[in-house]
């Protein structure tokens, strides 16, 4: 199984901002679209970067109430691991575990093409296991 037959089944709506937007506006987008993270994007919409939750609160932690009118930019996530739609479930588990990523971008000819959670993943994961398991069922019994 790929990362574009995840994409496929939950759809490839991503949630994006721009550098300079507050980090209160994008604690807000998180919570009204109750979702875990934000893709921020440059004026050419490439990906610049990546907000979580819990750079938000590292923000606060740092900086206290002030950080919610800094820029988005001055507590985002730069270095944002990728991946392609041809990455396999094994390979995306195997990269977000080791680097510790909830979240992470899909990227298709240079362009963001999506967003795979490890919520996504687990399910997929599950999803093929159930499968196999039927199949092993029907092998069985007929």
């Amino acid at each position: 199984m790929s990362v574009k037959a995840i994409l496929d089944e939950k759809g490839r709506n991503v949630l994006t901002i721009g550098p300079q937007a507050t980090v209160r506006d994008a604690a807000k987008m998180l919570h009204d679209n109750r979702v875990g993270a934000l893709i921020v994007l440059d004026r050419e919409d490439h990906i610049a970067g990546i907000l979580a939750e819990r750079d938000i609160v590292a923000g606060i932690a740092r900086y206290g109430a002030d950080c919610l009118e800094k820029p988005v930019a001055s507590i985002m996530w730069p270095n944002v691991y990728r991946v392609k739609e041809e990455t396999t479930i094994g390979e995306l588990m195997s990269l977000m575990s080791s680097k510790r990523a909830r979240h992470v971008p899909v990227e298709s000819d240079g362009r963001l093409a999506g967003i795979v959670s490890i919520g996504d993943v687990v399910k997929a994961h599950i999803r093929a296991i159930e499968r196999e398991a039927e199949e092993i069922k029907a092998y069985i019994a007929g």
